[in-house]
């Protein structure tokens, strides 16, 4: 149906049976109605309550369907019914049941209102929440009840509105005692069981949280949409950062425990790695075990990147609109603290704003870190200070050495001279090494190498010395930061290592896919908005990497560094990988129709090899034989020749008309010319190759809208696959009957009947189930029967035939029903174009909410 605009879903949803879900929902039916809506009453089970009974009172009800089962009579929704009928709103109860089989097109009622929205009719439903297939086992936990009948909850979720229908545990008893839910003799049972108060205070908090999960994505959603920053503390969501140190598993129990304070709080983990990867105590081990013990809490586990981790740390909180931040104290004794000034938890409380911060203590408190923790990257501060240094640690040096003269020997000094430069190197680099090497070779020369107080220039031996300590100095600082160097490199690979594990771990566990991949890669990198596209905008902070052929990663907000655009780069080759893997996937999909009808191909050929050979041998010999002048026939004898010359060629030529019409089905090239057509007429000519049929019930049947030669061969291929599995000497069955405005030809045979699991296979080409050998045909005439049937809006379906055997039904709509309908339509459009004539969709108008 293009064109057709999908239909609206609004779901009740109950905490329990007998809150009135179906009563509110009557209740809107009848409010639309009294508007002018078009509200049908699809299906409703009111389970004998008089109230929600007469909610049903002037509201347009379409009939069920019978089927029979296993020896009784049950009625299901007519979809067939209600598609024909097509309303604006359908009211359809009990969104989880299980169609009886047979007795609907799907096997659960969710499938057959899917069905209902793609025909662009909105539908209102219900269902509890014990029927929601994440909560099923939950719920039998608490109720001692297993519950069968199930719904995805990304079907519910996916309603345009989701209404909670809730009362008190004491209200919900009371209207049970009143008998206003079960009949009296259930009372006492279901009050002292199922219906007893804890369990269903377990179940609507159950409710409550499943409700506030969907509410909190509708929030998170809106909050992207309008760029809103700023804390809604519309639930608590605790951010706990780890560092991978042992206090860890402490910071993530205290941040669980301050989670379920309250009702449906969120518990997320996060671990900064540093894009230098330099960062103290990290244990890759730890968080492993860490991130284990998060997701056992029922947490997430989450990994971002940043070069200022309390920035970090802090933007990740807002952007999951987090209410607290817990982190451990620093590990930093206190003179390590005076000498680097503020940590990542004093700066994470100044940044905070409206996000509460826990400070937790823990056994490693204040003990010093297991990891050097300087920074040693060469920021701006180190750029300063390394050359001051050069400069202020030689001169204090040799205040302190002039003060204990005579202690020391030259060798010494000069040792500790050597060991102030080596300092520097490791603040600033070998640039500010060579100036505390130049800076303590000319004080060690005048304040220590006789003559003290002069230079020595002069002196070849002084001026080696001098020279020597300054290369030696200058050699080492450059060893060590060499050295630096190298660790920083070997540290900066860790950390993109780490957070490429941590991807990889997240893909295999949970199979990501792009829209997942492409959140993760905003997360991680604490972007804005990460966007897959054909061409890179140019545009101020957009980064942009390619993501394999004609595809680029594309990442709003702020600008990332050299090494965080590598391990960009890295990520975006799996979105690449993942996009490549979906186009693979698409490519498949397109060729498994060719090779489905290569198949087919090859089986029509195995099949025609004997099917077509075998009536055009049998025609060809009698016409052979009547030609033949050597033989004289008899009167007779040239009759039955005959006779066997035309059923040899009628049955070719129905086998060739079969292959004919099946493959203009499936080049959806067949002409149809739909009209009222009496079965009495189709029959006899649909018959008359059966010759043991009995057929009733077909005097007051009153014309269905079809195509007369396809309905014909429609029910002579069903007749004759009944007469072919049929005992000896058992006629095969054809009745008729009216139901929802179609007509349902029933064609029963008594043969062997077929079991449920085969018939998906029932109405494949070139299938003939059951049969014991390949002379029977080329089994067309179901495949053949079903596609005719569907192109003329009609249905077919196999149903058990009771006392064994199966039962074909043909179901078709009426004449004079279609068109009623048809001339609905005409004034429906006639009276919204009077209204909206400019309108070029008249149809399309409806409120985004869709309330009542």
């Amino acid at each position: 149906m293009n064109g057709v605009r999908r239909g609206r879903l609004k779901v009740y949803l109950g905490a329990a049976p007998g809150v009135g879900k179906s009563y509110r929902m009557l209740d809107e039916a009848r409010r639309r109605a009294s508007r002018g809506a078009d509200v049908v009453v699809g299906f409703v089970e009111p389970h004998g309550r008089r109230w929600t009974q007469a909610m049903c009172d002037g509201l347009e009800v379409v009939p069920r369907a019978r089927c029979d089962y296993r020896g009784g009579t049950f009625e299901e929704m007519d979809l067939g019914a209600v598609l024909a009928r097509r309303p604006q709103v359908a009211i359809v109860d009990e969104f989880a049941h299980t169609n009886v089989p047979g007795g609907g097109r799907s096997p659960k009622r969710w499938q057959d209102v899917e069905e209902l929205l793609g025909a662009g009719i909105d539908v209102i439903t219900a269902v509890n929440i014990q029927h929601l297939e994440s909560l099923k086992d939950v719920v039998e936990k608490i109720t001692g009840v297993p519950q069968h009948e199930t719904v995805p909850d990304e079907v519910v979720r996916r309603a345009e509105q989701i209404e909670l229908v809730d009362i008190p545990p004491e209200g919900l008893r009371r209207r049970m005692a009143h008998g206003n839910i079960y009949a009296p003799e259930k009372i006492d049972a279901a009050l002292a069981n199922y219906f007893r108060p804890g369990n269903l205070t377990a179940l609507r908090q159950l409710a409550l949280l499943w409700v506030a999960d969907r509410v909190d994505e509708a929030l998170q959603s809106y909050r992207a949409e309008h760029a809103i920053g700023k804390v809604w503390e519309t639930r608590e969501r605790v951010v706990v950062a780890l560092t991978g140190g042992p206090e860890g598993d402490t910071l993530v129990r205290r941040a669980a425990r301050i989670a379920d304070r309250s009702a449906g709080g969120d518990l997320l983990a996060v671990h900064v790695a540093r894009s230098d990867g330099l960062a103290a105590g990290v244990s890759h081990a730890s968080l492993a075990r860490q991130r284990r013990l998060v997701e056992d809490l029922g947490g997430s586990y989450h990994s971002v990147v940043g070069d200022d981790v309390a920035t970090a740390l802090v933007d990740f909180a807002r952007a999951e609109n987090a209410t607290q931040l817990v982190l451990g104290t620093s590990r930093r004794g206190r003179l390590e603290r005076f000498l680097t000034g503020l940590g990542t938890g004093e700066t994470v409380t100044e940044l905070s704003g409206d996000i509460d911060v826990h400070r937790v203590t823990h056994e490693r408190a204040g003990r010093g870190t297991l990891l050097p923790s300087r920074r040693r990257t060469l920021s701006t501060g180190r750029l300063i200070a390394g050359p001051v240094a050069g400069l202020v640690l030689p001169v204090l040096l040799t205040v302190g050495l002039a003060q204990a003269r005579g202690t020391l020997n030259l060798t010494s000094e000069a040792l500790l001279f050597l060991l102030a430069v080596v300092g520097v190197a490791c603040i600033g680099g070998v640039v500010s090494a060579v100036i505390a090497s130049i800076t303590a070779s000319l004080l060690l020369n005048y304040w220590f190498i006789p003559p003290i107080g002069a230079f020595t220039l002069d002196d070849p031996n002084a001026l080696v010395a001098v020279g020597v300590f300054a290369v030696v100095a200058a050699t080492v600082a450059a060893v060590v930061d060499r050295g630096l160097r190298l660790s920083r490199r070997a540290a900066r690979a860790t950390a993109e290592a780490e957070t490429m594990s941590s991807l990889a771990g997240s893909i295999v566990r949970g199979g990501q896919t792009i829209p997942a991949l492409l959140e993760r890669t905003r997360e991680t990198f604490g972007m804005d908005s990460a966007d897959l596209v054909d061409e890179p905008p140019d545009a101020e902070g957009v980064t942009a990497v390619p993501a394999g052929p004609g595809n680029y990663l594309v990442l709003r907000g702020r600008t990332l560094s050299s090494s965080e655009r590598r391990v960009l780069a890295a990520f975006a080759a799996h979105v690449g990988s993942a996009v490549e893997r979906a186009r693979l996937a698409e490519a498949a999909a397109e060729i498994e129709p060719v090779r489905a009808a290569d198949r087919m191909r090859t089986a029509l050929l195995r099949a025609v090899g004997h099917d077509l050979r075998t009536p055009l041998a049998a025609g060809w010999a009698a016409v052979t034989s009547l030609r033949s002048r050597e033989v004289e026939f008899s009167a007779e004898d040239r009759d039955e020749l005959l006779v066997t010359a035309d059923e040899s060629m009628a049955k070719l030529s129905r086998l060739v008309d079969n292959l004919l019409d099946l493959s203009r089905l499936e080049a959806g090239a067949l002409t149809l010319d739909l009209r009222a057509t009496a079965l009495e007429e189709v029959l006899p000519v649909a018959l008359a190759d059966v010759t043991d049929v009995d057929v009733r019930d077909l005097e007051d049947l009153p014309p269905v809208l079809a195509d007369p030669p396809l309905l014909e061969r429609v029910i002579a291929n069903l007749a004759g696959n009944a007469a072919r599995h049929s005992p000896p000497g058992t006629p095969v069955l054809v009745t008729a009957s009216v139901l929802a405005g179609r007509a349902e030809l029933r064609v029963v045979d008594r043969g062997p009947g077929l079991p449920v699991t085969g018939r998906d296979r029932l109405f494949e080409p070139f299938q003939r189930l059951g049969d014991t050998d390949n002379t029977t045909g080329l089994g067309l005439g179901l495949a053949l029967a079903r596609g005719l049937t569907e192109a003329m809006d009609g249905t077919l379906t196999p149903e058990d035939t009771p006392g064994g055997g199966l039962t074909m039904v043909v179901s078709l709509p009426l004449a004079e029903r279609a068109e009623h309908a048809e001339h609905a339509e005409h004034a429906e459009h006639a009276e919204h174009a009077e209204i909206a004539p400019n309108n070029p969709h008249p149809r399309g108008a409806h409120s985004v909410g869709g309330a009542p």
